[in-house]
């Protein structure tokens, strides 16, 4: 029971915006064409019964986690698998973006007064739930059963109720004002676009079979048991609602939605109104929720891969992966924002990601089906994901298999064409540009371990000469200290100036005469007013002096107590980094000098070295060093 509350959040959330996005399309024929939406729901159930069964044998065949990324990969390959990521990862950023809007919309149909401020409020949850997720917050079965099961209560409660009332003739339609005029005959074209649109109802499908290991033993059992009861709830929710609906009268509207308004025929605007409108905004949010683990582990399991950058493998403090959550906030934000939080224009960039991973997912079954049967009977091969052996009833599976696939992507070819003006060309193009950037990062990094590898080479051990080159510009006690480091390397060093202003520069000069007393100054004019730029030409110039040597690049940083403070002082280091990155042979150290509250240096005020000579060189801190 626990695993249906943790893994059918995401799909059972759907039945929220389903039954309104199969009547939005259906109003652009009349208030006459609403009827049509029950044979559309009653298909898409069936569509989801073929897809619970495919589902059923990937979870069997992939105890360890069949999602279909994995799946691809396993039976089709790179290409394949990471067009089968491409569609995941962006399910994941429009789930969050769709299941938040319509959440938020929930709120609003119940409290008109919040309506103006839906896009506010859609990123005030992202941003609450991004720092939730970046805390590390664990993941409880029973903080997810709570909101699961208290929406599946007041569904049925809803669906029971309004039955009764429905067959005693209690269950008044609602009365809309102003009446649905048709504007375009009620042609195959426009059910295609309901149907389409009604499919949202099946996102969420593959979340069991990608966390088949958080099940007990027997886990593929346990699973499959889990996928067989979330689609049947799954599917008496979404025709129930669908249903009443109808009776109901519902109009799909920006000012209220469909469940709000078939609770508001049920139970008027009372107590229970408000709490199932509550009940449905919670399982929404928890839907969301699931993506926040869900994409950043699958894009951690593509860095690891070498198809993403590697940061998104690297764990926080709170050992979640928070790279792959704050890019998710940000893109799901962005989502909001661009589409006004707005679920209708959101829906037709999902469901070609979703089915997209049906179809590979269950395409990758059929061949594995396939090299079972043509294995010999006791034969066994292990790979790196799953094991096949010969099962002599491979040809029924491999015929559900393929039904399953051949169904999703007729289904994935329907929406793109009929939902193609209305925002699906974006994911027809952004897939394969997404597919084309993983593999210029893996390209990317293969060849940067091609030029580190030392397989079959003897490295040449040559340490030559050391140059520090200091960057002074000014005369403190943080210079004193980077002189201070440098001597202690025991090798050569002069120090530079980036001469922008004249006066500083000779009030500079004098001032390195009377406190330091050794060592070259050297004024590097700069007309033009930068620094990154005068300074790598006098680095490249010695390091065509410096034979087989390498240059230190001494530069000092003043770190003050709080991050407010710090950002009033320059922080250059980034910037000259990447200007000398470059450049060989250059090592770029950072000498720290710690400023604190209500200390004195003893030689002058707020820590400026009053002294002369170099009576006032103390022991450097230790540096920080970075190779460009």
């Amino acid at each position: 029971m626990i695993g249906l509350a943790v893994f059918a959040s995401d799909a059972i959330s759907s039945t929220a915006y389903a039954t309104e996005e199969i009547l939005l399309i259906l109003a652009a024929a009349g208030t006459a064409a609403f009827s049509v939406s029950i044979p559309i729901a009653l298909a898409i159930a069936a569509l989801l019964v073929i897809v619970t069964l495919s589902y059923r044998q990937t979870i069997y065949a992939y105890s360890n986690g069949g999602g279909a990324y994995i799946v691809a990969r396993d039976n089709f390959g790179e290409l394949p698998a990471q067009v089968a990521g491409a569609a995941l990862l962006t399910d994941y950023i429009l789930t969050v973006a769709v299941s938040i809007s319509n959440g938020v919309a929930q709120i609003t149909s119940g409290i008109p007064a919040l309506a103006g401020h839906r896009i506010e409020l859609s990123l005030v949850v992202i941003i609450i739930m991004t720092v939730i997720n970046l805390r590390g917050v664990k993941e409880s079965g029973r903080v997810f059963a709570i909101p699961t099961y208290f929406f599946l209560g007041m569904a049925f409660l809803t669906l029971a109720i309004g039955i009764v009332r429905y067959f005693s003739g209690t269950l008044t339609p609602l009365q809309h004002l102003e009446p649905i005029e048709a504007i375009e005959p009620l042609g195959w074209f426009l059910i295609l676009r309901a149907f389409s649109s009604g499919c949202t109802a099946l996102t969420g499908i593959e979340a069991i079979s990608n966390g088949i290991q958080a099940f007990k033993e027997p886990k593929s059992r346990n699973a499959a048991t889990t996928l067989t009861w979330m689609s049947s709830v799954l599917i008496v929710i979404f025709l129930g609602f669908t249903l009443l609906a109808h009776q109901i009268n519902a109009v799909p509207s920006l000012q209220e939605t469909v469940i709000s308004q078939i609770a508001r025929a049920v139970y008027g605007q009372g107590f229970f109104y408000f709490i199932m409108l509550t009940g449905t905004a919670l399982i929404l949010l928890m839907a969301a929720n699931t993506s926040y683990a869900d994409f950043p582990r699958l894009a951690a399991l593509q860095a690891a891969d070498g198809f993403l950058p590697r940061q998104l493998t690297l764990k926080g403090s709170r050992l979640v992966f928070s790279w792959g959550i704050v890019v998710l906030g940000i893109l799901a934000s962005i989502l909001v924002v661009f589409f006004r939080a707005e679920t209708s224009a959101l829906i037709p960039l999902y469901a070609i990601g979703v089915f997209l991973s049906f179809t590979l997912s269950q395409a990758g079954m059929v061949k594995r089906i396939w090299k079972i049967g043509h294995m010999k009977p006791g034969e066994v091969i292990h790979n790196n994901v799953t094991t096949l052996e010969y099962d002599p009833h491979w040809k029924p599976k491999m015929v559900m298999s393929g039904v399953g696939a051949f169904v999703t992507g007729i289904v994935m070819l329907v929406f793109a064409v009929t939902k193609f003006a209305q925002g699906a060309w974006f994911i027809i193009l952004l897939i394969p540009t997404l597919v084309f950037i993983f593999f210029r990062i893996h390209n990317h990094y293969r060849e940067v371990a091609r030029l580190l590898s030392l397989s079959g080479k003897k490295p040449r051990i040559n340490p030559g000469p050391v140059l520090s080159v200091l960057l002074v510009e000014d005369v403190h006690a943080g210079t004193i200290r980077m002189v201070n480091y440098a001597k202690s390397l025991g090798c050569n060093w002069k120090a530079i100036h980036i001469e922008v202003n004249e006066e500083k520069s000779e009030m500079v000069r004098q001032k390195w005469t009377e406190r330091v007393g050794e060592g070259e100054l050297i004024i590097v004019p700069s007309p033009y007013r930068q620094l990154a730029e005068p300074i790598r030409g006098f680095i490249e110039t010695e390091l065509s002096e410096l034979e087989d040597g390498y240059i230190n690049v001494i530069m000092g940083h003043l770190a003050m107590d709080t991050f407010w403070e710090q950002a009033l002082h320059q922080n250059i280091t980034i910037v000259l980094g990447l200007a000398l990155q470059g450049l060989e042979r250059v090592v770029l150290t950072n000498v720290p000098y710690q400023i604190h509250h209500l200390e004195h240096n003893g030689n002058g005020d707020n820590g400026q070295l009053a002294t002369t000579g170099t009576t006032a060189i103390e022991q450097p801190a230790p540096p920080t060093k970075s190779t460009p």
